[in-house]
C-alpha cells in the first residue's frame, strides 16, 4: 500500500475507528500507488481556477482552527511541484492562523469546485514571509488590482494531497457563473423573440418592423 494521505492522517485511534467500523482490512489491503506528494498539471490547473479555499491549523493547546481564504481567481499559486503560495490579506486582525503557524507549521487545506463537485485536499507545512524579505516572491504573489491589503506572504510546502469523491457535494454557483449562464439564456430568449416576430409578420402579411 502506498497511500500518502492516509499515512499522514492515520493514528492509532483512527485505525481503531476503522477496525470498529469494518474498513480496516480494506485499507490495510489497499493496492495501488497514491503517493501524491508532487503536484501535477491536473492539480495546477484546478488550483489556478479557485477563488477560495479552507485552511486549518492547530494551536499549541491542541484546538483546531479552520479559516476561509478568498481572493481573485488564481490568488493561490503553484510555485513548484511541492510549493504553493499566496498573499496573506488583512482580515479581522486576530492572526489566529499566523500565530498557530508560528508555533507549528502543519496545516490542511480543502479546495472546492462546487459546480463540478470536485474537492482537493492537501497536507502542507506553512511558513510566513515578510513582504520585504523576498521582493521577488512578493511580486510573484502580488494582487495589484485587488482591493485587499497584503500583510505578508504565506508559503505552503506540500507533504501530500488527495482527491475526494463527489458524494454529498451540493453544486453551488458564484455570481459570475450564474451571470454567464443567465446571459446565454437571455441571448437564446432574444433570438426566439425575434424569430417569433418574424413568424407573426409572415402570418399577418406585413413587414417585421410594423409588428408592435
Amino acid at each position: 500500500m502506498t497511500y500518502g494521505f492516509l499515512e499522514i492522517a492515520s493514528t492509532p485511534s483512527i485505525k481503531a475507528a476503522q477496525a470498529m467500523n469494518g474498513s480496516a482490512q480494506h485499507w490495510s489491503e489497499f493496492q495501488g500507488d497514491r503517493t501524491f506528494d508532487r503536484l501535477t498539471q491536473s492539480e495546477t490547473d484546478f488550483i489556478a481556477q479557485r477563488d477560495s479555499f479552507y485552511m486549518a491549523t492547530v494551536s499549541s493547546m491542541g484546538w483546531p482552527y479552520i479559516q476561509h481564504r478568498g481572493g481573485p481567481i488564481g490568488f493561490l499559486r503553484v510555485l513548484g511541484e511541492k510549493t504553493l503560495g499566496f498573499a496573506d490579506l488583512r482580515g479581522n486582525r486576530q492572526y489566529i492562523n499566523v500565530g498557530n503557524i508560528g508555533a507549528d507549521g502543519r496545516t490542511a487545506l480543502i479546495l472546492m469546485d462546487y459546480p463540478n463537485r470536485r474537492r482537493l485536499k492537501l497536507y502542507a507545512r506553512a511558513e510566513t514571509r515578510d513582504l520585504q524579505e523576498d521582493p521577488h516572491l512578493h511580486q510573484c504573489l502580488a494582487l495589484p488590482n485587488y482591493r485587499g491589503k497584503a500583510e505578508r506572504v504565506m508559503l505552503l510546502h506540500l507533504e501530500v494531497f488527495d482527491w475526494n469523491c463527489p458524494q454529498h457535494i451540493t453544486p453551488r454557483f458564484t455570481e459570475t457563473e450564474l451571470a454567464q449562464a443567465v446571459g446565454l439564456i437571455s441571448q437564446r430568449m432574444s433570438a426566439l423573440e425575434e424569430e417569433n416576430r418574424r413568424l407573426r409578420s409572415l402570418i399577418r402579411g406585413v413587414a417585421p418592423g410594423d409588428i408592435v
